[in-house]
């Protein structure tokens, strides 16, 4: 950019309104240690770069941008004399990095006061020591408060995440203890009635145990794979059985019935059953099958138990990424699939949740820890918001270059005066004690600050979605988030 220097005019500085207040001696201090110029059209200075310069706009236009990934986004526009930018955190020192926080760039030849970051700081400290004081103390209480409070939401995320995941955790292992201590007796009747037609008083032959014993192959496998039936279904097919055993002098058959209809067998097996062992010992033979196929469908209970056990811990691990690096080449539906499914108690039954998932997506790199908490502070926004009853919808899709995560609501909506305020630090609609006002801003920092993607809001009643832009190449890993 080309800077042609001006002559500093007290007079003209009087009529500022930062300045107005200052006696003849700062006003001429101002002139004598500060400059003025003017700026063709171009960047006076880009956001990231060292913060050398106090800037106060004397006339022209300015454009104020942040960079939002690899764009500038624009935020104001302005031509009002006495707006200032820049070093204007200079009195903070070495507290804080001393970058510029925006871009400014001119649209038209502007002339600028401009007063160096070292004088700034010394303008403030001896001009105003108290207001120093209060600034230092905002600054840094903000900070502390932002800092404490952000990690207060993620303790009562994870101790909400934890207390769904035990409870989810207690259903499979109490049926499993269940189906096991049921197992055990089962067995040890299976084993009784083995050895009872097995007896040398039983008129069973070697042939007939081997037929019993093929029919109880034949009932295990059948067990392993049958087709789900209605109530209506299995509440008939109950009556068939036990109105079979009845007439066939078998006590106690509607006892046994639900477990012959459980692993899908029926009159015409239970015909074969008394062709081989006969009407004389039907009863034991019966008895002793339905101790088999109890067993087996105990076994698959246990197995479905630890199974969704497994799936769940799976989920937790995935979720926490514990075990794994902080930076890393993900697939995005994984990290999605982990945090719903940690989510699912919160979510609760009201909500069905709908996924779109478009699983021809590349691997991304990413900090896959940071984007669940992403996902976790969006989903419990929006079921929040639907106040435990609607659709949550999550889908996934190629946005030009960059990787598309849309979360959809049926809520009522964002009020359009405040939509403009929801990414803002503390902000929150939700009622005191419920919402710390971080959950969005932090969200917000870690797609755009820490992955350089994009993340917006749309929002109408009864559809309300947050759209998270991922780049699909990532520079290099950053080592901290930057701050908002």
């Amino acid at each position: 950019m080309t800077v042609s220097r001006n002559v500093c005019s007290v007079d003209e500085l009087r009529t500022l309104f930062l300045f107005e207040k200052l006696d003849q001696r700062q006003l001429d201090w101002l002139c004598d240690q500060g400059r003025v110029e003017t700026a063709e059209p171009g960047f006076l200075y880009r956001e990231g770069e060292p913060a050398t310069c106090f800037y106060v706009l004397l006339e022209g236009t300015v454009v104020v941008s942040r960079r939002v990934g690899a764009d500038d986004i624009e935020t104001s526009r302005t031509s009002q004399r006495g707006v200032y930018a820049g070093a204007f955190q200079a009195y903070l020192g070495d507290r804080v990095p001393q970058v510029y926080t925006n871009s400014i760039r001119v649209t038209e030849p502007s002339r600028f006061y401009v007063l160096s970051a070292d004088n700034f700081a010394k303008l403030m400290h001896e001009w105003f020591p108290m207001a120093v004081h209060l600034l230092e103390g905002l600054f840094f209480g903000g900070q502390s408060t932002k800092q404490a409070i952000g990690q207060r939401e993620r303790l009562l995320a994870l101790g909400s995440l934890s207390a769904g995941l035990t409870h989810e955790l207690n259903n499979p292992a109490a049926a499993a203890l269940r189906a096991t201590s049921t197992l055990r007796e089962r067995v040890a009747g299976m084993r009784h009635k083995l050895s009872f037609i097995a007896g040398a008083d039983q008129d069973y032959d070697r042939s007939t145990i081997e037929s019993l014993f093929k029919l109880q192959e034949k009932a295990v496998e059948k067990a392993g794979r049958v087709e789900p039936l209605t109530p209506l279904e299995a509440s008939d097919r109950e009556d068939e059985i036990a109105d079979w055993l009845d007439e066939h002098g078998v006590r106690g058959g509607w006892d046994l019935a639900s477990t012959f209809v459980q692993a899908g067998l029926d009159t015409a097996w239970l015909d074969q059953v008394e062709g081989t062992a006969g009407s004389a010992t039907l009863e034991s033979a019966v008895r002793w099958l339905n101790y088999t196929v109890e067993t087996e469908l105990l076994m698959d209970e246990i197995e479905d138990s630890v199974t969704r056990i497994e799936a769940l811990v799976g989920a937790a691990r995935q979720y926490s990424q514990l075990d794994r690096a902080p930076y890393q080449v993900v697939d995005v539906h994984e990290l999605l699939e982990s945090t719903l499914h940690m989510l699912s108690g919160k979510i609760g039954e009201g909500v069905r949740v709908v996924k779109e998932f478009d699983r021809g997506l590349p691997r991304i790199p990413a900090y896959p820890g940071e984007l669940n908490q992403v996902w976790t502070n969006l989903i419990d926004n929006a079921v929040a918001a639907m106040e435990g009853s609607g659709t949550l919808t999550v889908r996934t899709a190629l946005d030009h270059d960059q990787l598309l995560v849309e979360f959809r609501d049926t809520g009522p909506g964002i009020a359009p005066e405040i939509r403009e305020r929801i990414f803002e630090p503390f902000f929150t609609t939700k009622p005191v004690g419920q919402g710390t006002g971080l959950g969005l801003d932090i969200s917000w920092r870690i797609v755009v600050n820490k992955h350089h993607g994009d993340l917006q809001a749309e929002s109408e009643p009864g559809d309300t979605r947050f759209l998270v832009r991922l780049p699909l190449t990532t520079p290099q890993p950053e080592t901290s988030t930057e701050e908002k």
